[in-house]
């Protein structure tokens, strides 16, 4: 049975998949992303929770270091950021409140998520808040709080923190990354977008199936 120092291991390894997968998301940069060694971290760390992903990682690293900064730009633009229609719009009301629009019923509840654990949107911040990169690094910020309660011998708080991923996931993120990574997987012209929307979906679709407690935890009683 995973221990629960193996388990909080897992968890931060999870986590920082989320954290790297959203700086994924952001304008490239080749300089930037190649120094921070980002892709070849995010195989490493996918390898314990997807090695599905992990292996689809190792492909975006060889495709990024292939693919010009141009070619990335123009394809970062068409893709998520226009000025023509966006061929893979990276907003969950996009996906999950029909008609192509933004911020619908879905973008309103997400929002209400937010607020429910005390955060708010940064003024600068000019995304909308189910713009991709927000949904997974808040599913970064809710694992970061389920880890800080395990360290704390928190079980119930730890509990809390992975009820309130897997309400979001399933309400959100797991019900559009699909329908948007093969949006973007189609209209991508470099290899590295292409591999990038396979290692997202199956990133969710494993970290979804993840997201428990082992079972001697669930039941576990805070040391005193």
């Amino acid at each position: 049975m995973m221990d629960i120092g193996e388990f909080i291991d897992r968890e931060r390894a999870r986590g920082d998949c989320y954290r790297l997968l959203a700086a994924c998301f952001y304008q490239p940069e080749k300089d930037v992303f190649l120094r921070d060694d980002i892709f070849n971290n995010i195989a490493l760390l996918l390898n314990v929770v997807s090695p599905e992903a992990s292996a689809l990682a190792s492909q975006m690293a060889e495709a990024f270091s292939r693919d010009s900064e141009e070619e990335l730009s123009v394809d970062y633009a068409k893709l998520f950021v226009g000025p023509n229609e966006l061929l893979a719009p990276p907003y969950g009301s996009v996906y999950l409140d029909g008609d192509r629009r933004v911020m619908g019923d879905s973008t309103m509840e997400v929002i209400r998520f937010y607020e429910g654990e005390g955060l708010a949107m940064d003024g600068d911040f000019r995304n909308l808040p189910d713009h991709i990169t927000v949904e997974l690094e808040f599913m970064y910020y809710l694992i970061f709080k389920e880890i800080e309660a395990l360290e704390k011998l928190d079980f119930a708080g730890a509990r809390a923190f992975v009820d309130k991923q897997e309400r979001f996931l399933e309400g959100f993120l797991n019900r559009w990354i699909e329908p948007f990574c093969d949006k973007m997987a189609a209209g991508a012209n470099s290899g590295f977008y292409r591999t990038l929307a396979g290692c997202s979906a199956a990133f969710i679709k494993d970290s979804q199936a993840a997201v428990t407690l082992p079972e001697g935890l669930r039941h576990a009683k805070a040391a005193h």
